[in-house]
């Protein structure tokens, strides 16, 4: 059995080629003959694709307008993959977080992060998203999570159960890497957040190293490209690493996405000590590979960095931070360490941050601070990972779901 979320639509198309027929009553060549097969193929390869990813559809029997021999080829071959969801939580802020459950019992996260709330909504939408269950519902799908409430939704979604870069202020590398998911698993998180709400961009900054499971993460970005079926713009797939040099160099020549560094140092002695990738590839190597990244028109490489109490929020190190991108067309996204148990890293102090990104703007690069989501449910930057003890190091972080499970 096959499952459909991990093929492309010319995947399927081959799948299907055998099954084509072609009635004339004229003779042809074999050329010709072989051109038509083909064009049927991809023909019913995109009704298919029209069907699952934008009608929604998970029955075969219901695409009423393929024959019966195809769904009953279908239904012996091809299997929609479902994921089943654990649990779902709601934080203040709007931002919903999803557990999911896979075949082999193992969890990772997704998380909806909704951005630039209507202000005429805001009073309604606040008071819908405090009752409980009523996302998941999808009650407040019909009812927030439409273009009059958000004008952006993103989907955060994981390419591993677990991760193996052991960046030591991010809470999925306490759990060390279990396995790379699967294409129809990285996939189906977006076809299951696609069903309940209207999602615009999608970032893999959820659990794990995107490039550490390439050719997985580059295929199931192929699917999620496609036009006919989840029809994401280039421009609102983003693909984070942690910097393997060599798969950022492959990205840019397999597959037309955004790219976003998580930089958080400025010295490779900085980084090392919280990035171990670092003592792979160093500053100087990536800031390498970025500036030989391909860019399209007015695109630019988003640079996220971490800040941390005492260890990288210095002015000294805003100089150095602005002389490392010059050049590069980017982006500065400020992120303040979100804090969880175990972690011997601390938020700075708003002011520090407010200079630290003063210092950004008055040299001329564009810096945002990022505005955590969801921290009242551990959905922010650097606190998903695997719970119910289905991860390596969960003994470590026992505390760390306690209160958040929805009976």
């Amino acid at each position: 059995m096959i499952y459909f979320q991990s093929l492309t639509q010319q995947d399927l198309a081959s799948l299907l080629r055998p099954l084509s027929r072609v009635q004339s009553k004229a003779r042809i060549s074999t050329e010709e003959l072989e051109h038509k097969l083909t064009r049927q193929a991809r023909y019913r390869a995109k009704q298919i694709f029209h069907w699952v990813y934008q009608r929604f559809q998970t029955d075969w029997d219901q695409m009423t307008d393929l024959s019966q021999d195809l769904r009953a080829w279908l239904k012996a071959h091809i299997q929609i993959f479902r994921l089943n969801s654990l649990q779902s939580h709601q934080a203040l802020d709007g931002t919903h977080k999803f557990l999911w459950s896979l075949e082999d019992s193992k969890t990772i996260e997704s998380v909806i992060i909704p951005a630039a709330l209507r202000e005429k909504n805001a009073q309604e939408s606040s008071k819908a998203f405090s009752e409980e269950g009523a996302f998941f519902s999808g009650r407040v799908v019909s009812e927030t999570m439409d273009s009059d409430h958000w004008s952006r939704l993103t989907a955060c979604i994981s390419s591993q159960v677990g991760c193996a870069m052991a960046c030591k202020f991010c809470l999925t590398g306490v759990q060390g890497l279990d396995r790379h998911l699967a294409i129809h698993e990285i996939v189906t998180q977006v076809y299951e957040l696609r069903r309940v709400a209207p999602i615009t961009n999608i970032v893999f900054m959820g659990m794990g190293e995107p490039l550490h499971n390439f050719e997985n993460v580059v295929k199931a970005c192929q699917i999620l490209l496609d036009q006919d079926g989840l029809a994401f713009s280039k421009r609102k797939v983003t693909v984070s690493t942690s910097g393997l040099v060599p798969a950022i160099e492959e990205l840019g020549r397999r597959i037309d996405v955004s790219l976003a560094i998580s930089l958080n140092a400025t010295t490779d002695e900085q980084r090392s000590r919280i990035m171990p990738v670092n003592r792979r590839w160093n500053i100087e190597e990536l800031l390498r590979a970025c500036r030989n990244y391909p860019l399209g028109s007015h695109r630019r490489i988003t640079f996220e960095y971490v800040l941390l109490k005492g260890m990288n929020d210095s002015l000294e190190d805003a100089e150095r931070l602005v002389h490392l991108v010059r050049g590069i067309p980017s982006k500065i996204n400020l992120i303040p360490f979100n804090e969880h148990s175990g972690s011997d890293f601390r938020r700075p102090q708003d002011s520090v941050i407010r200079s630290f990104q003063r210092y950004l703007l008055d040299h001329h690069l564009t810096a945002t601070v990022r505005i955590s989501r969801g921290r009242d449910i551990l959905a922010a930057c650097g606190q998903l990972r695997s719970i119910l003890g289905t991860a390596r190091g969960s003994e470590r972080h026992q505390e760390w779901g306690q209160g958040l499970t929805r009976q």
